[in-house]
């Protein structure tokens, strides 16, 4: 059994080397355990300090593709390397490596395929009271979005077996959080979730600028990730909302009408037709949608049977480097 621990980076020379350091070398249930960096188009020296801490692996990304991507690829990365199970941690130490042989254990005793390490936010005192009550809110909205139960939707702390890890395709730009939530329940795989330790904060948030982003960034991609899964049930209330405004329009141009004062409420019929018209064109789109979903889902399927056949075949990881460089032999790396 062998597992990869991935740690996606964008100019982290300054905190990799500590986010390193406090990762295992030896995890109960595995006979191989080993470390992978997937640069994200760094400008600084993230790469040299990588092959310098002594990780066995590395993919570099021809420029900055986003957090969502390098994710994807070190996942993709981890998979043609051999790994059974991976684990997914941030390069700016906010999580402990320590916690690690708990976030896999249930993947080990057979009872999931994705674990998701629960940071019980409503305790971590750097984050604001607003902080808190919006990972709260949307945390339930990801719940109730995904049919799951994961506390902490955000963390970025996280293993998957290689079967949930050959299913997970992100295809959003910002987040893979979110997204690998909501396809793991429309995807039917198995997700639990265990109570993990944080560091303090070593530097702030490049993802979230601002509070005021963080909200936008984060409705916008539920909200797009859902109507991708569910476009029928999206449309069709929209749908429905916007008829039930058409019809309230109608009903009260029939009341004045109906006690003689209907005249100069034309526009009323004008608008509220106009709103049933609309109606009717969402209520098309969702059958539309619901079409693209069903196709969606053969392709991504078809995709995961593409993975099968590169690993039966033996297909080389993309941007694959080897972790240490002719100037950097890896014996001199690990001394």
């Amino acid at each position: 059994m062998k597992l990869i621990i991935q740690i996606p980076c964008f100019n982290e020379a300054d905190q990799l080397p500590r986010t390193i350091a406090d990762l295992p070398r030896d995890v109960d249930g595995f006979d191989t355990v080993e470390w992978l960096v997937v640069d994200d188009g760094s400008t600084d020296a993230t790469i040299e300090v990588a092959r310098r801490s002594g990780v066995d692996h590395v993919v570099r990304l021809t420029n900055h593709k986003g957090l969502a991507s390098a994710f994807q690829a070190g996942v993709d990365a981890s998979l043609k390397l051999g790994a059974d199970v991976i684990v997914n941690t941030d390069a700016d130490n906010q999580y402990r490596g320590e916690d690690i042989p708990r976030l896999v254990l249930p993947i080990l005793e057979g009872r999931a395929d994705m674990v998701v390490g629960d940071r019980r936010t409503a305790t971590i005192e750097h984050f604001s009271p607003l902080k808190r009550r919006l990972q709260a809110f949307g945390g339930i909205v990801v719940r109730r979005a995904s049919d799951t139960v994961v506390p902490d939707v955000s963390s970025g702390f996280r293993a998957y077996n290689r079967d949930a890890a050959l299913q997970v395709q992100v295809v959003s730009k910002f987040t893979y959080t979110l997204e690998t939530i909501i396809q793991a329940g429309k995807m039917l795989i198995a997700v639990a979730h265990v109570p993990v330790q944080t560091n303090p904060p070593t530097r702030p948030s490049r993802l979230f600028p601002s509070m005021a982003t963080y909200v936008r960034r984060n409705a916008l991609a539920i909200f797009r990730i859902y109507t991708m899964y569910e476009p029928l049930k999206v449309f069709l209330a929209l749908g429905g909302i916007v008829a039930a405004i058409g019809l309230a329009i109608w009903i009260r141009f029939l009341f004045y009408f109906i006690h003689g004062t209907g005249r100069g409420h034309v526009q009323s019929v004008v608008a509220g037709g106009v709103l049933i018209v609309v109606a009717a064109q969402l209520a098309g789109m969702a059958i539309l949608g619901d079409v693209l979903a069903s196709m969606r889902l053969l392709l991504q399927r078809t995709l995961e049977r593409v993975r099968r056949l590169e690993l039966e075949l033996g297909v080389a990881p993309s941007h694959y480097q080897a972790a240490a460089g002719p100037e950097e032999p890896r014996a001199a790396a690990e001394n």
